[in-house]
């Protein structure tokens, strides 16, 4: 934060000791009109500054949205992966393990999403996740073909907790720091920038800055709106663990 504010007050003593030099020169002429050199100037540069901003407010949670919804799906699809491995354990122990990749899959859509909206992990889904690694690993398997599926169980499994690594993190993950406050104040700027360089418009006039105003607020409100993976318009729903369900109840049918 220090730094920012250094570099701020740099860019301004810039522009102050610019000024202070060019103000000598007998060529340069005082610019006081709002459509002039400097204003025009300014007005560009700060509307640039504000599509830059606001297009990193709008990208950032659009590609971390598209990625945690990516991590949902390959985190569910090890789930139905591991739930066909068990088939070939023991009667027991496949029945067990069926039983506990329904429960933590229910789990994730029932009690960790809503939590997820909050940034927050259930402390028990990784704890049932891994006692049940810990519950297959402790396995005795009593032929080539069961420890074929003991391997190809406990793989499935660690794809799932690797997922779910990601998943954690997309819950936490937020913009930069001070990107969403940057884009509210160079939204202000630029809606107010005809004014601060002494244009005051009238009449119907006013009508296109009204409009370009609100449409910044609707922008600068949907940067804001977006910013959590779990929540807002582009949220990411817990369909993918519906789906693996859906799979174990049908593979479960037609066993």
């Amino acid at each position: 934060m220090v730094a920012y504010t250094l570099s701020i007050v740099a860019a301004v003593g810039v522009v102050a000791l610019t000024a202070l030099a060019f103000r000598g020169v007998r060529r340069a002429g005082d610019d006081r009109d709002p459509a002039g050199p400097s204003a025009a100037h300014a007005g560009a540069m700060l509307s640039a500054m504000f599509l830059l901003v606001f297009a990193i407010a709008v990208i950032v949670p659009w590609t971390t949205a598209d990625a945690a919804r990516l991590n949902t799906h390959a985190e569910s699809q090890a789930a139905v992966d591991a739930y066909w491995a068990a088939s070939e354990l023991p009667d027991t122990a496949s029945q067990e393990v069926r039983k506990g990749l329904r429960d933590y899959v229910a789990f994730v859509v029932r009690d960790e999403w809503p939590l997820m909206a909050e940034g927050k992990m259930h402390p028990v889904g990784a704890e049932r996740l891994d006692d049940l690694r810990g519950r297959v690993h402790a396995m005795e398997p009593r032929d080539s073909q069961e420890e074929d599926a003991k391997a190809g169980v406990l793989h499935h499994l660690s794809v799932m907790s690797n997922a779910r690594a990601l998943r954690t993190a997309d819950a936490d993950a937020s913009p930069p720091a001070g990107l969403l406050p940057l884009t509210i104040l160079t939204g202000l700027l630029v809606v107010v920038f005809p004014f601060l360089a002494g244009a005051r418009p009238r009449g119907p006039v006013i009508l296109p800055l009204v409009a370009t105003a609100g449409l910044l607020g609707f922008g600068v409100y949907l940067s804001w709106d977006i910013s959590h993976v779990f929540t807002g318009p582009l949220a990411v729903g817990p369909e993918a663990f519906r789906g693996a369900l859906e799979d174990f109840a049908r593979i479960a049918g037609g066993m």
